[in-house]
């Protein structure tokens, strides 16, 4: 069952609506109308009782106004947009140090929409087959091109502007390859890493490979005059503008990397059964607009972008493949007259983090503003909640 709206915490507003007052108010309804899956209703659970007194917390005070606020804990799940900053920030830290000094590359292969029906039945093969068809992809040009190995970061995202499916994977690539025998660095062209055209067809054919394979294995079912009129159509692969210095890298990533279908500052209204919402017009040059939908269809929307549990949606290839990266990234490092020696961080509390990566701080007093805020005591759960999933 999900939870009633919950109390408020001392001093503050929510004048905006969010994402959990959808879920709380037509929730229930739409479980007892629709099939849902258990990653689904978890989904639905955590958001609603996200930072609410259900999940406990502490009681803060004010040191010099005696101002008191207590801060309710929070779901961790990844589909919970109020749950993204602290994670982000750390990722966005780690992710500082091994930045290399060359240009940046944004590529983003995009799965035709004959497909989504498929991915939406099959997701974690689905997706994991356009996570290895890009990534082959890529490989294999740094391979034949550059006639080295490429670092790539890659990043799903499920979604477009009104919350329809729409499976695409953005690349970030470093603009150069390690040499298969780790002796150099090999710089690409500043403003030109592969032809799109080109990685679309060999994206095209590894894709539907792939596809048949798991076909003739019984794992999934897809009409074969399906897969020939998709051997004739053009793919979408779209190379941005190149990054040209790791700062540029970093803002990109902390505004793609950690984001969740829709932000609760797009959510306008909810009220009589209906959700209000803004969205960018991609075909109307990024026009901001309104749309409302049925307060069922958005839900139903906002599942379609929910993940099977452990679905890994940021994940590296190359040099930058887990397996290899302390070695091989070390190596690009000294080649680029660098420390080979992975620069290290400070490690900070959730409080700093955020202030260092927000300029927001959540220990200054919130009435009287200059103050320290401090824990006075804990505040008990009043039900559990599973931890939230990873990235």
């Amino acid at each position: 069952m999900l939870p009633a709206s919950p109390r408020l915490a001392a001093g503050e507003n929510r004048a905006r609506p969010e994402l959990a007052d959808v879920f709380r108010q037509y929730g229930e309804s739409y479980q007892r109308t629709h099939r849902i899956l258990a990653c689904e209703q978890k989904v639905m659970r955590a958001v609603s009782v996200c930072r609410t007194q259900e999940l406990g917390g502490h009681l803060d005070r004010c040191d010099a106004c005696g101002f008191e606020r207590p801060a309710y804990n929070s779901c961790r799940n990844r589909h919970c947009p109020k749950c993204q900053s602290l994670v982000k920030a750390q990722w966005l830290e780690k992710q500082t140090s091994e930045l290399l000094p060359v240009g940046y590359f944004h590529l983003v292969f995009t799965l035709p929409h004959e497909f989504n029906r498929l991915i939406l039945a099959h997701k974690k093969i689905g997706l994991s087959l356009l996570f290895k068809a890009v990534t082959e992809t890529l490989l294999e040009f740094g391979q034949t091109r550059l006639k080295g190995t490429l670092g790539i970061i890659a990043v799903l995202h499920t979604w477009d502007q009104t919350l329809k499916d729409h499976f695409h994977l953005h690349c970030l690539v470093p603009a150069g390859a390690l040499s298969f025998d780790h002796s150099r660095w090999i710089a690409a062209r500043k403003n030109f890493l592969f032809p799109v055209k080109a990685l679309s067809l060999v994206f095209r054919a590894k894709f539907l490979a792939l596809l048949q394979h798991n076909i003739a294995r019984g794992k999934i079912d897809f009409p074969s005059e399906a897969i020939n009129e998709l051997r004739q159509k053009n793919w979408v692969v779209y190379a941005k503008k190149p990054f040209g210095s790791p700062h540029t890298v970093l803002d990109y990533l902390g505004r793609y990397t950690h984001r969740v279908a829709l932000s609760n500052d797009r959510i306008l209204q909810v009220e009589d059964g209906q959700v209000t919402l803004s969205y960018l017009d991609r075909k109307d040059g990024d026009l901001k607009k309104t749309m409302t939908l049925e307060a069922q269809e958005f839900i139903r929307r906002f599942l379609l972008h929910v993940l099977p549990a452990g679905f890994m949606r940021i994940r590296h290839f190359g040099f930058l493949a887990n397996r290899s990266k302390k070695h091989a990234l070390a190596r690009c490092r000294t080649l680029l007259d660098l420390d080979p020696a992975l620069p290290q961080s400070a490690i900070l509390s959730a409080k700093d983090l955020l202030l260092k990566i927000t300029g927001v701080d959540l220990s200054r007093c919130p009435c009287c503003h200059e103050g320290t805020m401090i824990t006075i005591g804990n505040l008990p759960a009043s039900s559990s909640l599973p931890r939230g999933d990873s990235s």
